[in-house]
């Protein structure tokens, strides 16, 4: 398996006039070639580690399955580097016998690196896709009906309220856990997180969405999609892609230490998805269907 982090000589500089020079311990970033009943799908830059969660996530985020049935066996293909390593490079994903191969308009065999988003509104309807898990409940939390319930859920099929304060204790909580971070300074983490604030899987990568889908593949390797009560906390900034991970993935709140992009508010509302930004503290932006979240009066609807 490929190593999370590496050791480089580094020259230390300051503006005293002292240098010296130093190991620094740096975030790996590798190649990981996706393919598909050994037909290549996907190329992307990720942080080694937790690869098979991230393929599986990756392919929920392409729509191409939902179900842990819908996918078979993963493995490692063989591979060397210059010095006849195994690389651990190339993983061969099988799909389970009835699962429609993806249509190859949508395949992406061009290198993606791992900061990938969406670039340009021309290309937002070739990439918005339908969840087979809608998010329920955000009409009913918006208008502020009072439902009597003192475990907080709503009514019928929606998913349940998180309290202001438990939405707020993320950050921390994902931050206290962030080893790869603790030691290089140079990934990202995303952590799932139960409406009580009980973290329930945490993964990083140098790549925001790839740390995304390790969380989203690991809760469908688990067989837990749809992901409807549970809160998906960020490290950086909460981008179109995503608000669309999350959404596939059936998570009603999506909660970001940073700014969202206007198209990840749009695709927010759209879906029904609580967004919030900023997190930070003792405050916390809400973009998007503000009624999931209890324990601060809202005076101003959005």
């Amino acid at each position: 398996m490929g190593r999370v982090t590496q050791r480089r000589k580094v020259l230390r500089l300051s503006l005293d006039g002292q240098t010296n020079r130093r190991m620094d311990t740096l975030a790996a970033e590798e190649p990981l070639e996706i393919r598909l009943g050994a037909k290549a799908f996907s190329i992307t830059m990720r942080t080694p580690g937790d690869d098979f969660d991230l393929v599986a996530g990756f392919l929920v985020s392409e729509g191409v399955v939902w179900e842990a049935a819908q996918l078979g066996a993963m493995r490692f293909c063989a591979g060397e580097d210059e010095q006849g390593r195994q690389t651990y490079n190339v993983i061969d994903a099988q799909l389970a016998p009835g699962v429609a191969l993806p249509d190859t308009s949508l395949e992406r065999h061009v290198y993606t690196s791992s900061s990938c988003g969406i670039c340009g509104t021309a290309s937002i309807d070739a990439v918005t896709k339908s969840s087979h898990f809608p998010i329920l409940g955000a009409d009913t939390a918006d208008a502020g009906q009072d439902t009597g319930n003192d475990d907080g859920a709503l009514a019928g099929n929606a998913s349940p309220h998180l309290p202001l304060a438990t939405l707020l204790s993320l950050p921390d909580k994902l931050r206290e856990r962030q080893q790869v971070f603790d030691r290089t300074g140079g990934v990202h983490a995303a952590g799932l997180f139960s409406f009580d604030g009980e973290l329930l899987c945490l993964r990083e990568d140098v790549g925001r969405h790839n740390a995304v889908d390790k969380v989203v593949g690991w809760a469908l390797r688990e067989g837990r999609l749809p992901l409807s009560d549970t809160v998906l906390q960020v490290s950086g900034r909460a981008s179109f892609e995503l608000v669309q991970k999350a959404y596939l993935a059936g998570i009603p709140v999506l909660a970001a230490v940073s700014a969202p992009s206007s198209l990840a508010v749009e695709l927010a509302e759209e879906s029904g998805l609580t967004l919030a930004g900023f997190s930070r503290g003792n405050t916390v932006n809400i973009y998007a269907h503000p009624g999931r979240i209890i324990g601060a009066k809202v005076e101003i609807p959005l």
